[in-house]
């Protein structure tokens, strides 16, 4: 009697070790759906806007210029954020506000991406914290749910 309520346990851990270990491979390298929340990305997307973020171009380095990306946040990392890749490794980009008169321009830098939200006037992205290393992107969005 203990020794098959033991066998049934440890069956069952071992199913739930070898589930858990395919899920977390499917979200780390494959995709998942995100709530994207906050006004940076309007019209584009809108807030609590549901989207599918796949992972596999992060890992192929083939991130382009326009694409819609999460990224982890350089101010918190317990955080992510979504926003449109302007500039990619030795690009030059425009680094001042929109409503500035003189504009200043900057390279941006080896292994590095400048982000910027569409909604340039409520936005903290790259023209705020500076370019954001690739190892940050964690998805790019292909794919608006709901």
């Amino acid at each position: 009697m203990l020794r098959d309520v033991l066998g049934k346990t440890f069956r069952f851990l071992g199913y739930t070790v070898q589930y858990g270990c395919i899920a977390h491979c499917a979200f780390e390298y494959l995709g998942g759906i995100v709530v994207c929340s906050g006004p940076s990305m309007e019209p584009t997307i809108q807030n609590s806007d549901v989207v599918f973020s796949e992972n596999l171009s992060r890992h192929f380095y083939c991130i382009r210029k326009g694409d819609i990306v999460i990224v982890k946040s350089p101010n918190d990392p317990k955080s992510n954020i979504c926003k449109r890749v302007i500039g990619l490794e030795g690009d030059k980009v425009c680094t001042s506000n929109p409503s500035d008169f003189l504009k200043s321009h900057s390279y941006v830098p080896k292994g590095h991406v400048w982000l910027e939200g569409d909604n340039l006037r409520n936005s903290t992205d790259s023209r705020c914290y500076g370019p954001v290393p690739y190892g940050l992107i964690r998805g790019r969005i292909c794919l608006k749910v709901y």
